[in-house]
């Protein structure tokens, strides 16, 4: 399996010539990194792609009656979706579009589930109740959330703060090794919100866009989702153990468009939860957040209550991709359905679609990914109850080759 999986960095790189989104990390040998970037894809390239994808699904199939041990089992289902995805990607390279439902099944392993515009006004509804003022709820929602902006000039020592606290919280339950670290860089002009550029030997730089307001609960959110124990511990334990340990060359690399990313994207946004279980984060973000971004914490409790409501329309990001994406919505249509049911400010609709533009399906790796990630933990029996075992769990989710589909299976 070390030659197929050889095989398979060296055509993840080699789709990454026609897509340069699609090697999101690279650090293994140098000398397998292609020099030509940026090419367009044409027939001949079509052709040979997709042959090597064949060629290697036929080997890893030849393998299938082979005794492994349960981590050998868990490699192989992770190459075998890997490839599915390459396979797709070489297709969706050549001009070929599939329905949102077909490509995320194939890409990610799963897909996800679709909910109506009644699921999500009632939802609004009972934020309608809890608003101040009268009227558009969208438009209440923005008024309301203005008084929780970190001002631009604290945003630095707030996003500090909350990264120290999520690596102190993370690190008594997870080890890193001990040469881990990451930078973060301000930047603009971008579709996400943040981002994680892991670099390899347990370093990242983590990202942070200032185009839109960041409210005072993004400083958790970010600190934890892109840092610890999100993305930059979770590429820094798959190093560890299995690229450096083990000498498994498929984990040197990171396709994006591929079911590794449910699983990336899921434990960053549940990993909030794990570090801050219960009340603790209202209560660190009051007593230490909202002073240092210089805050009034007395309407506190109104604004959790209102987000936790937000966060249930979590979903309305992943319907409005998939109508946009099978062509049931235009452009303007899609910002405005986002601005109705997910009350997003229309600068924050419009700069989503233009993640979806970018990035096509990945949305639903977030709300997805944190649900399958969530009932997995839960059902192999890290209940709120017995915290020990529940991050074991999480941190086995962080450690081994694991696949959307084998998380549903329990």
């Amino acid at each position: 399996m070390n030659i197929i999986a050889e095989k398979y960095v060296k055509l993840v790189l080699d789709i990454g010539k026609y897509d340069p989104d699609f090697v999101d990390a690279y650090y293994g040998p140098p000398e397998w990194k292609p020099v030509e970037q940026n090419l367009t894809s044409d027939s001949a390239a079509h052709v040979m792609l997709s042959a090597e994808v064949d060629t290697l699904l036929s080997e890893l199939e030849s393998l299938a009656s082979y005794k492994a041990s349960e981590l050998e089992t868990l490699r192989y289902r992770y190459l075998y979706k890997q490839l599915l995805a390459c396979k797709m990607k070489v297709e969706m390279l050549n001009g070929i579009t599939f329905s949102f439902d077909t490509e995320t099944k194939t890409l990610y392993d799963v897909t996800a589930p679709s909910f109506s515009d009644t699921h999500f006004e009632k939802i609004i509804d009972e934020l309608d109740k809890i608003l101040p003022g009268s009227g558009n709820v969208s438009e209440r929602m923005e008024l309301f959330k203005k008084n929780f902006v970190i001002p631009g000039e604290n945003l630095e020592r707030v996003f500090n703060a909350a990264i120290n606290e999520c690596r102190r919280r993370t690190l008594e339950h997870i080890y890193i090794p001990e040469s881990e670290n990451f930078k973060v860089e301000y930047v603009k002009n971008q579709p996400w919100g943040a981002y994680n550029w892991y670099k390899g030997n347990y370093f990242s730089t983590i990202q942070v866009n200032t185009d839109l307001p960041v409210y005072i609960d993004r400083a958790i959110d970010l600190a934890a989702h892109e840092g610890y124990p999100g993305h930059h511990v979770y590429n820094s334990l798959l190093e560890w153990n299995l690229a450096n340990k083990r000498g498994w060359k498929e984990f040197t690399i990171y396709a994006l468009f591929s079911p590794q990313s449910l699983i990336a994207e899921g434990t960053a946004n549940y990993g909030i939860k794990m570090i801050f279980p219960g009340n603790e984060r209202i209560k660190f973000e009051k007593e230490v957040l909202f002073p240092l971004a210089g805050l009034d914490s007395s309407e506190a409790e109104k604004y959790y209550k209102v987000i936790d409501l937000q966060d249930k329309l979590s979903y309305a990001g992943t319907e409005a991709a998939r109508k946009y994406l099978d062509g049931r919505m235009n452009r303007l249509q899609t910002v405005e359905w986002l601005v109705r049911y997910a009350l997003r400010t229309k600068e924050s609709a419009d700069k989503y679609v233009s993640f979806i533009e970018k990035y096509r399906s990945y949305v639903i790796n977030y709300s997805l990914g944190n649900d399958l990630v969530e009932a997995w933990i839960n059902s192999s029996g890290g209940t709120e109850q017995n915290e020990e075992k529940r991050w074991q769990l999480f941190e086995q989710l962080l450690s081994t080759p694991q696949t959307p589909g084998g998380l549903t299976k329990r």
